[in-house]
């Protein structure tokens, strides 16, 4: 249908349930997903408008059994509680790092300014995004040297 939004048809005709609809209005971010490397609300994002374009959701970062650097990063810094809104997050942090490698606090809060967490994992969640970054200039290096780096 030409009315319905990417998360509805990612959640219900792909049971691809990381993506979560929680406001409706693209104020908390739970839905973000990724569309041709840009970070959209899921609920307000036509699914329409991806027709033919690369979508990444929360379940297609992991590289079979191994952890993408940010999900391993929010493990590791402890960085949820709840976990709803933690895959939102974790996509948003994608594209953080995917533009700016090496952010600051600063850039990091103001990069997702638009992710709610009910729960208050904010501390958690500007240490994961270090522990990632750094984890993601590392496999850089290791790929600059001829081994397999990450993303």
């Amino acid at each position: 249908m030409p009315h319905e939004s990417l998360v509805d048809v990612l959640t219900e005709r792909f049971d691809l349930r990381g993506a979560r609809e929680s406001c409706g209005q693209g104020l908390c971010g739970c839905c973000t997903v990724i569309v041709n490397s840009k970070a959209v609300s899921g609920c307000l994002y036509l699914a329409w408008f991806a027709d033919g374009a690369s979508v990444e959701t929360i379940e297609g970062l992991a590289n079979g059994p191994n952890l993408d650097p940010v999900q391993e990063a929010f493990i590791e810094a402890g960085a949820f509680q709840c976990g709803f809104c933690t895959p939102g997050f974790i996509m948003m942090v994608t594209q953080l790092l995917d533009r700016h490698p090496s952010p600051s606090d600063d850039d990091i809060r103001h990069y997702l300014t638009g992710n709610l967490c009910r729960c208050s994992a904010y501390p958690e969640i500007v240490q994961a995004v270090k522990i990632a970054a750094e984890r993601r200039r590392q496999g850089a290096e290791k790929g600059r040297n001829g081994n397999v780096g990450s993303r």
